[in-house]
């Protein structure tokens, strides 16, 4: 049974987060921060290919089996755009808030109904950087595109993020609340699940 696995982000959060789910099974993620390894390229043309160069990417350079995820946001009114751009949505300086207001302007004029939307996560579990078989599950969170920003907690697009069950915007949920509907929580869940299926973990 494996004990370490790397985990192919900084993200502190998002450490945070898979820890706290393997961490029960006596594993413990160690971001690739900790290895000093440049980031990988991301140039595939889908959320699992760019999952799957990452953690192929920090299994190589670390030794270590690889937790890789890749994540964002789909617009229906735009074609699913900007989907594996979302991060870099507003160009080459790309930020939150900058991304948020060029997808607001591009949305100006569409009714409610038309602005759904939803947060996509692949998440991959590679055993080596040679694995034939990733481990590859996949969430997602369906919402709707507000007309301006709420609430001031989460990141990326949370604050025009409209959650019609929650009826909040998902910038007004607590980090418990949201860790236990997103579509990252939920990729992870399900990976978890398939490396308990494979006796991985």
């Amino acid at each position: 049974m494996m004990d370490k696995i790397v985990l192919a982000s900084g993200n502190a959060g998002k450490v945070r987060e898979i820890n706290h789910l393997l961490n029960s099974h006596g594993v413990s993620v160690v971001p690739q921060t900790e290895f000093d390894i440049p980031e990988a390229v991301e140039d595939g043309l889908s959320f699992v290919e760019n999952a799957i160069k990452k953690a192929r990417h920090a299994a190589k350079l670390t030794g270590l089996p690889a937790i890789a995820d890749d994540s964002g946001i789909e617009v229906d009114a735009l074609n699913k755009a900007p989907g594996i751009y979302s991060a870099r949505y507003s160009g080459e300086d790309a930020n939150d808030e900058k991304n948020n207001a060029k997808m607001l302007s591009a949305l100006s004029g569409v009714q409610e109904e038309n602005r759904t939307a939803r947060y996509q996560c692949v998440m991959v579990f590679m055993r080596n950087e040679n694995d034939p078989t990733p481990i590859i599950a996949q969430g997602s969170l369906e919402g709707r595109i507000l007309t301006e920003a709420k609430g001031s907690g989460g990141f990326g697009y949370d604050p025009i993020f409209w959650l019609p069950e929650q009826q909040c915007a998902a910038a007004e949920l607590s980090l418990d609340e949201k860790n236990k509907i997103s579509h990252r929580a939920k990729a992870l869940n399900s990976l978890v699940r398939q490396m308990q299926d494979q006796h991985i973990i």
